[in-house]
């Protein structure tokens, strides 16, 4: 399968990230933070650098993954101050997609809501009622820039987010009628938050042409304490279910990217430290 990583979980200096690539034979970099910026606020002088760096170490760039629509609640609507702020991010974004030749564009949701539905009276005192009706409405204009521009958007299924479990990314889609433009960016480590098995549950409901790129992590969730501990790959929640993953992927001839999502350190804040630690077991489940 093709493999990759989030380069910035190893360095913000993209010349040492691409050379720790190298060394761990990853082929796919996925670009979040470059230097002390996020992608879509490079110039147009640093996209040239950092194109020449990617096409010196022979690189093609996965995803470009900015937190678009990040932060934006039930309150907001297409068009108001904050949308228009991250439509024009993503703009920026798509253009920086084109002159790397990258794809993926992710995109995020707003802010979660925890129960969205519910029955025998759940529909009456505990749903908040109308606030999955509000994101359809947040997401279509950056549906219509992508068909528009001819890039594939990736919605993360995000700790906090509106789209936190494989479930609810594909109910956007298919509320959207965007599965040839929108696909499902699988982060199973932050969908452990809401509960979603990662395999077979997770797999299942979007395997069927949803599944667009892959964040591959490590955690321990406790929900009742509202605690997160990311993990050493192979430590945490996950550990028994990377391998029927990985196999589950192979079985449909999963095309798109995997890429090592770099968060864990073992107290000294090092990420690169945790990076090797990891990267091995990675590339023994998904190679």
């Amino acid at each position: 399968m093709k493999l990759g990583v989030i380069c910035d979980g190893i360095s913000r200096d993209l010349s040492h990230a691409l050379k720790v690539m190298d060394e761990f034979g990853l082929d796919y970099a996925e670009l979040q933070f470059v230097w002390d910026k996020e992608v879509g606020d490079h110039d147009a002088s640093e996209i040239a650098q950092i194109k020449e760096l990617l096409d010196t170490h022979n690189k093609p760039v996965s995803c470009l993954s900015r937190h678009i629509f990040a932060g934006l609640t039930t309150a907001s609507k297409a068009g108001d101050k904050d949308h228009t702020r991250h439509m024009d991010y993503l703009k920026c974004v798509i253009e920086m997609a084109h002159q790397l030749n990258c794809p993926l564009v992710r995109i995020m949701t707003s802010k979660k809501e925890q129960i969205l539905w519910g029955t025998n009276g759940a529909e009456h005192w505990n749903v908040a009622k109308g606030a999955w009706d509000t994101l359809p409405p947040l997401i279509a204009p950056a549906v219509d820039l992508a068909r528009t521009e001819g890039v594939t958007l990736v919605v993360e299924t995000g700790n906090g987010t509106m789209v936190n479990s494989n479930y609810t990314a594909v109910k956007l889609i298919d509320a959207l009628d965007a599965k040839d433009v929108l696909k499902v960016l699988w982060d199973p480590a932050n969908n452990c938050w809401c509960h979603e098995l990662a395999f077979p549950d997770g797999f299942e409901m979007a395997k069927d042409g949803y599944l667009g790129h892959i964040h591959i992590k490590d955690v321990q969730v406790d929900t009742p304490k509202a605690t997160l501990e990311v993990r050493q790959m192979g430590t945490g929640q996950l550990a028994d279910l990377f391998a029927p993953m990985a196999g589950g992927l192979r079985e449909i001839s999963y095309d798109g990217v995997i890429s090592f999502e770099s968060v864990y350190h073992s107290g000294n804040g090092n990420f690169e430290d945790g990076f090797r630690t990891g990267i091995e077991l990675f590339k023994q489940h998904f190679s």
